[in-house]
């Protein structure tokens, strides 16, 4: 979506005094108090931040209490992850008079979290490199029941869904948290330590933990093999 675009959309939304309800879900507190600051001046972008939460449990109470038309839902979060508030709302989704939306927000761009996301119910799916006025049209077009993706997902999106093949399951990789999947596709693509947990939000020592538990439950010694192992799921 080309930012003019959205735009003339924002000042379209504000200006016809429409308003859509929104719900951030994410688990970096400063992440979500800049959305707030980015998008949530209601008179400017008919964007009403009604609640936040920043894990799955927290999550349900504030949805199921202010029952938005949009929740903007990290992947990544304690409890579970964004699959499993998506699980425990489907109700709420199938609402027929309110039906309440999800759109996914996450640093991580990796097919397996973006496809988990949409199966589970989401109507899309941005990086958190969108643009706060971006951001709020794709906030309005999924308040209306389009689906929203970043140019760059959208592709193996539908090469996913177009697929008549079952996608095989990968038991080593089903034993690692969304967490440690991310920390793993971020050190195989040669991220330092220090890089990463500026990335993720966390501190190093944080991420020396999972890379430690990486390491145990795939059963390699280095983060060499580590690289060659995601490197031959193309994960990298």
């Amino acid at each position: 979506m080309s930012s003019e675009g959205a735009q003339q959309d924002e000042t379209g939304a504000a200006a016809e005094g429409r308003t859509v309800r929104v719900v951030l879900v994410d688990d970096h507190r400063m992440f979500r108090t800049g959305v707030q600051a980015e998008i949530g001046e209601t008179g400017r972008t008919g964007v009403e931040v009604v609640g936040e939460a920043a894990d799955v449990d927290q999550a349900l109470t504030v949805i199921t209490a202010t029952r938005p038309e949009v929740v903007l839902l990290d992947v990544h979060l304690p409890g579970g992850g964004g699959v499993e508030v998506l699980r425990r709302s489907a109700a709420m989704m199938a609402d027929a008079e309110r039906p309440v939306r999800f759109l996914a927000l996450s640093v991580s761009d990796a097919a397996e979290d973006v496809i988990g996301v949409i199966r589970g119910g989401a109507r899309g799916y941005v990086t958190k490199t969108i643009t706060g006025t971006d951001l709020v049209n794709a906030v309005f077009r999924v308040s209306d029941g389009d689906a929203v993706f970043s140019p760059r997902l959208a592709g193996f999106v539908l090469d996913a869904f177009a697929s008549t093949d079952a996608p095989p399951v990968d038991e080593d990789l089903d034993r690692l948290t969304q967490r440690e999947r991310e920390v793993l596709r971020l050190i195989a693509r040669g991220y330092a330590y220090k890089e990463i947990a500026k990335q993720l939000f966390i501190s190093v020592k944080t991420v020396e933990s999972h890379v430690s538990a990486v390491l145990r439950k795939l059963q390699l010694s280095n983060r060499h093999e580590l690289t060659r192992w995601a490197a031959a799921r193309r994960l990298v």
